[in-house]
């Protein structure tokens, strides 16, 4: 894994975290301008996760001799634990203290398909949205990874343009045609992930070594489009400058190479991502019952999130990956031949 990469993806996590601060503790009604950037901007977060999805994916699989099966095995390996836990720990906090998730409610057949990345209408009535309700974009990461698995049947200079094939198809044909989960998949926020897939074919052919004033340039004009914004569909007022960021870093990583802190950012960003959203809510059940001010709460909700996810980072994340992939049988030979002598 790039470390710059890695070093954009533990910043984007905590821009959502950001961004959904202001959602539970002010529910986006705000009167100061960096209170008023998290909750207008903080969900650019996300773009620039699905592009870095689409980055990493390709990354991960180009020069490797994968089947779609141990693809997805090892896609569901790296995941579903974490969100898993995370699904169910939530069912068991409603059920013990439902006042924490006022607009949450539990439903069994909700919980089902939240847990099986399935999208449905939450209980709660806010939307097409699952338990955790971050999980919403693990429910296209799931459908991308299932449209890259059959990429994998082709060359590596085809899978752009089957997966764009496959994402129309299975986004604007298909699921619309079966008015299945109200035009979730409807969404052009799913292009990301090509963009993404574009960046890693320029990686591996070499089109990312620039001059350094050239990507820290990019990055200086793609932080402007996010700010100013423009009247476009989301995949391009958003997914566009995103993918410019991303690309950006990449061109820097021999100034982010060999960094142990931001590595471990990087590596602790999912758990970041699927936890936040429920210390925030228990953060603010606590403050309004003690009466203490919400931006007195965020360091304590923040050094809360950033512990509990470098444990469970360690503890959860880490830990089933390794058994899973012993379990499936998708060790590396070459790691089981250093740890044999």
């Amino acid at each position: 894994m790039l470390i710059s990469v890695q070093a954009l993806r533990a910043l984007a996590a905590w821009v959502v975290v950001g961004h959904h601060f202001i959602q539970v503790f002010f529910n986006f009604e705000v009167d100061t301008p960096m209170a008023y950037l998290f909750a207008d901007k903080g969900a650019v977060g996300v773009d620039v996760f699905f592009v870095i999805s689409g980055l990493v994916i390709f990354l991960a699989t180009a020069d490797k001799a994968l089947t779609p099966w141990r693809f997805i095995l090892m896609r569901l390996a790296r995941i579903t634990p974490a969100y898993w836990f995370y699904t169910l720990l939530m069912a068991l906090l409603l059920l013990a203290v439902p006042s924490l998730f006022a607009e949450t409610h539990l439903e069994t057949s909700h919980l089902l398909l939240s847990l099986l990345f399935i999208p449905a209408q939450n209980p709660g009535g806010f939307g097409v949205y699952p338990l955790v309700d971050v999980g919403w974009t693990l429910n296209f990461e799931m459908l991308f990874y299932l449209l890259f698995a059959f990429a994998l049947l082709v060359r590596r200079s085809y899978r752009l343009w089957v997966v764009a094939a496959l994402l129309y198809l299975a986004c604007y044909l298909i699921t619309p045609a079966l008015n299945w989960a109200d035009g979730f998949y409807r969404n052009d926020i799913v292009f990301e992930f090509l963009m993404g897939i574009m960046i890693g074919m320029l990686y591996c052919c070499g089109a990312c070594r620039t001059p350094p004033w050239l990507p820290v340039l990019g990055i200086v004009v793609a932080s402007a489009a996010i700010y100013h914004g423009a009247d476009l569909p989301r995949a391009l007022e958003w997914g566009v400058p995103s993918a410019v960021l991303v690309i950006s870093f990449v061109a820097l990583e021999p100034y982010f190479h060999g960094s142990r802190l931001l590595k471990l950012l990087g590596d602790c960003s999912y758990s970041v991502y699927l936890l936040h959203t429920m210390v925030l809510c228990v953060g603010r059940w606590f403050a309004e019952r003690n009466g203490i001010d919400p931006y007195a709460m965020l360091p304590v909700c923040l050094v809360m999130t950033a512990v509990c996810a470098f444990f469970s980072y360690q503890w959860l994340e880490k830990s089933t990956y390794l058994w899973l992939k012993r379990w499936f049988g998708m060790e590396d030979p070459a790691i089981l031949s250093r740890q044999k002598y």
